[in-house]
């Protein structure tokens, strides 16, 4: 797995540079940035929060006998509060998914990200071991890499694309993509096309060096 400073302009949406022949661009998208509000950024659990402290507020006030004037003001002053809080959330999550570009081709995955920081990071299918695909009720989903190898990028620099509280071993992750079940099944696919050109092609491995014979499922993506 490789990773790039991007600050040139991009061949390709995406893309550090050109691919190379006879690789060839599978699909391409982003997360969605409505989506990734909820799930990365907790936007409802926030309003939720500051729901049940202007509730508790209320009530406290109304018990100890405060003016309503003087309640109304502070639920004024809260309710400011709150906004100003999910929307610097939203506006995170709106510039996290416009920055972010996720491309699968014939023998890779390519993960564009960063918004103060443009990252670029290429995960070859030889050390992708497994993928697992969950979905929305809204269509979207989260398909998570279970990589092999002994490269690791920190769970901090992949946020909000890293697969949540895998710390210590952290995953890769295509967050809130639309039609999420079809990019499963066209990266499951690949992965499944993949693997026996791989196993042929390492046949002959010396015993110093990792196998790669099983390592490539047909379930690859999972529901």
């Amino acid at each position: 797995m490789s990773g790039h400073d991007d600050f040139e302009r991009e061949p390709e949406p995406g893309l550090p540079e050109r691919l190379p022949p006879g690789e060839t661009v599978l699909w391409r998208g982003a997360p969605d940035w409505r989506s990734l509000a909820r799930r990365a950024f907790h936007v409802r659990k926030v309003g939720a929060y500051f729901a049940l402290l202007a509730l508790w507020f209320v009530l406290e006030a109304l018990h100890d006998g405060a003016p309503l004037g003087e309640i109304g003001m502070t639920l004024v002053r809260l309710t400011s509060v709150a906004a100003v809080a999910i929307g610097l959330l939203a506006l995170m999550a709106w510039l996290s998914a416009r920055e972010s570009v996720y491309t699968l081709t014939n023998q890779r995955v390519v993960v564009r990200f960063g918004v103060a920081l443009r990252l670029t990071l290429n995960v070859p299918f030889k050390i992708i071991e497994g993928a697992e695909l969950r979905r929305y009720a809204n269509g979207t989903g989260d398909i998570a890499l279970s990589l092999g190898g002994s490269d690791r990028v920190s769970y901090a620099v992949l946020w909000p694309h890293a697969r949540p509280w895998r710390l210590r071993h952290p995953q890769i992750m295509l967050r809130c993509v639309a039609d999420a079940e079809q990019v499963a099944d066209r990266l499951g696919a690949a992965l499944a096309r993949h693997a026996p050109a791989a196993q042929e092609s390492e046949a002959p491995t010396p015993a110093t060096q990792r196998p790669v014979a099983g390592r490539y499922r047909g379930e690859a993506v999972l529901s």
